[in-house]
């Protein structure tokens, strides 16, 4: 077996070995994996964080051994907290670090960190307040920054900033947690899912007080939330379906 890293600010990680192949997911700085089949120009991978597989441009990550990819995955967990901030390289070059990338492997590079970083479990009530970082960030599908971002990637960069482990896609993530019976059980924080016309969980987004949801919808936006579904006030209509609350944490 072997075993990566991403040194870079951000890596797409595509659906085949193609530059032209659908996004299935983002690499943000220090996030590891496993590197489960070689070609020339494109490595398929496994993110060690999800588990989320894909493929990835040679050019654009850096083999480890596997003790470094052990290290890591018992390392403290450690990520930046501020929309950008930057890395310093030895030779005084400076990274840019996106918000949530995991700044816990600078040391193996010697690349000095001096932005404000997570670390450990945090309250539950900081979800909300982390999730509006992300506010008018645009949708962008596989994506999970500010520059762009989807529904799931939303949840899970909040959820693991704040120290808690989510899966990357909707449906993996509505298999997670506790089902709540009705909306007025739930707090801010926890999730709402919502499915398409097929009935598959499709969209997920966090919940605010007062029957508010912040989630992405051509952006990362603020919406109303009840029983039926999310209520886009700017359209004057519902454009997602309500399917299940859950409670996580």
């Amino acid at each position: 077996m072997q075993y990566g890293i991403c040194s870079l600010s951000l890596v797409p990680v595509r659906m085949a070995a193609d530059e032209i192949s659908e996004m299935v997911t983002q690499l943000l700085y220090g996030e590891h994996f496993k590197v489960l089949e070689s070609r020339k120009y494109f490595s398929k991978i496994r993110v060690a964080y999800d588990g989320c597989e894909g493929w990835v441009n040679n050019n654009q990550i850096i083999r480890i051994e596997e003790a470094v990819f052990e290290r890591l995955q018992t390392a403290t967990p450690a990520f930046a907290s501020d929309l950008v901030s930057y890395l310093e390289t030895d030779k005084k070059r400076l990274i840019p670090v996106l918000l949530g990338s995991s700044v816990a492997s600078r040391d193996l590079w010697h690349h000095h960190f001096d932005g404000k970083v997570t670390e450990g479990i945090q309250d539950k009530a900081h979800l909300v307040e982390t999730s509006l970082y992300f506010l008018g960030a645009p949708q962008l599908r596989g994506g999970k920054s500010p520059f762009g971002i989807d529904s799931a990637g939303l949840t899970q960069m909040v959820y693991k900033i704040n120290g808690h482990r989510l899966l990357r896609t909707a449906q993996q993530q509505s298999g997670q947690g506790d089902a709540l019976s009705f909306i007025e059980e739930s707090e801010p924080g926890d999730l709402a899912f919502f499915d398409n016309r097929d009935g598959e969980i499709d969209h997920v987004g966090i919940i605010m007080k007062d029957n508010h949801i912040i989630h992405v919808h051509g952006k990362v936006r603020i919406d109303r939330l009840d029983h039926t579904g999310i209520f886009n006030g700017e359209l004057g209509n519902y454009t997602h379906q309500l399917r299940v609350i859950k409670k996580l944490i």
